[in-house]
C-alpha cells in the first residue's frame, strides 16, 4: 500500500515552527541568537521540554560545526585554511549571521532550499540593515529569484529531489569540491522519498573529497512516542517519508557507508545530551525553567538522532 504523500507547503511550514521554537529558546536564555527574531512573525512561548530539546539540537550541531571550523584553522605557513559550509534545506536558519558576529565564518557559506523559502528569506535580508551588514560590500539580492550572492554567503533556490540540478547550483554558488566542506541537513532527508535521500548522500560523497555530512532527524517509528510523532506530522500533511527506510541508528550509518562515505557514526540525542554536551552549559540551562517531564524528555530524545559521514582524501605527491 502506498504511503502518505508529502505536501510541499506543509513541509515548508515546519521551517516556521523551527524558527519560532529557536526564538522561544533565545528569549528564555537557552541560546544566543540575535537574528532569529527577524524571521518569526508570530512569536510563541514553547514548553520547557521543547525549549530544552531545541537547545540540545542547537548545541550538538554547533559543537560539530565549531570542531570542523577550528580543526587545522591555519596552515603550516600561518595562512588561514579555506573551508566551506553547505546547508541543505536551510530554511530560515541564522547560523551564518551568528558566525559572522563571532568572527568564525568560513570562506564560503551556501544555503539551499525551495524557492518559496529562499524568496522570503532574501526579502527579509534585503529589508534589514542588521542582516545586510553581515554580507560584506555590495551583496546582490533578488527576491524574485530567491537568491543572495555575496563573497562569503550564497542563498539559492533548489528542490533537493532534483539531483540533476545540483551540479549547476553548486557551480553557481562557486563551491570548491577540493576544499574541506561541512554539509548539514536538519530534518531534511527524512521528508524525502528514500530514492531521493540516497541519491543526495551519494552525490555529496562523489563531489566533495574532504567533507563531513551531519544530519539531525527522527528515528524509532515503532515505539509509542514515535507512533504519536508520525500521526501528528501526517495530520499536518508532512509525513516522514524516509523514516521507515532508516528507522534506527544502524540504518542511518548504513545509508552513508553504502553511499561511498568512509565512516559513519550515529547517536541518539539522549546519548549526546548526557555524554557530549558541555556539563556547565547543561547545568546552566537546566536551571532556567521548572522541569519535571523527565520520562517524556528521555523518550523524546531517544527518537531523535544526530549522525553523519566522513570523507578524507589524502593526496600523495
Amino acid at each position: 500500500m502506498a504511503g502518505p504523500s508529502s505536501n510541499v507547503g506543509a513541509v515548508q511550514a515546519t521551517n516556521d515552527d523551527a524558527s519560532a521554537s529557536k526564538l522561544s529558546c533565545a528569549k528564555k536564555g537557552y541560546i544566543k541568537d540575535n537574528y532569529v527574531q527577524f524571521f518569526v512573525r508570530r512569536p510563541v512561548k514553547r514548553s520547557p521540554i521543547i525549549n530544552r530539546g531545541y537547545y540540545a539540537r542547537w548545541a550538538a550541531l554547533r559543537k560539530l560545526l565549531f570542531q570542523f571550523l577550528d580543526d587545522g584553522a591555519q596552515t603550516i605557513e600561518g595562512t588561514p585554511l579555506k573551508k566551506q559550509v553547505l546547508s541543505l534545506g536551510a530554511g530560515f536558519d541564522t547560523t551564518f549571521f551568528q558566525l559572522q558576529e563571532e568572527g568564525k565564518a568560513p570562506t564560503l557559506y551556501v544555503e539551499l532550499d525551495f524557492k518559496e523559502v529562499t524568496s522570503k528569506k532574501a526579502a527579509i535580508i534585503e529589508s534589514l540593515e542588521q542582516l545586510r551588514n553581515k554580507l560584506g560590500n555590495a551583496p546582490c539580492i533578488s527576491r524574485e529569484r530567491g537568491e543572495v550572492h555575496s563573497e562569503q554567503y550564497k542563498l539559492l533556490p533548489l528542490d533537493l529531489r532534483d539531483i540533476k540540478d545540483l551540479d549547476a547550483v553548486i557551480n553557481l554558488a562557486q563551491l570548491d569540491p577540493s576544499l574541506p566542506t561541512f554539509i548539514i541537513a536538519e530534518c531534511v532527508l527524512i521528508y524525502l522519498e528514500p530514492y531521493a535521500s540516497h541519491a543526495l548522500v551519494k552525490w555529496a560523497a562523489e563531489n566533495f573529497s574532504t567533507s563531513v555530512f551531519v544530519i539531525y532527524e527522527q528515528i524509532h517509528p515503532e515505539d509509542a512516542f514515535g507512533q504519536q510523532m508520525i500521526k501528528n506530522l501526517e495530520s499536518r500533511g508532512s509525513p516522514l517519508l524516509g523514516l521507515n527506510d532508516t528507522p534506527s541508528l544502524d540504518a542511518k550509518e548504513k545509508l552513508f557507508t553504502d553511499s561511498g562515505w568512509q565512516k559513519a557514526t550515529a547517536f541518539d540525542m539522549n546519548t549526546i545530551y548526557n555524554k557530549y554536551l558541555n556539563l556547565q552549559e547543561r547545568r546552566r540551562i537546566e536551571r532556567l525553567e521548572m522541569f519535571d517531564e523527565f520520562e517524556e524528555w528521555h523518550m523524546m530524545q531517544v527518537t531523535r538522532a544526530a549522525y553523519g559521514g566522513l570523507r578524507i582524501c589524502v593526496s600523495v605527491e
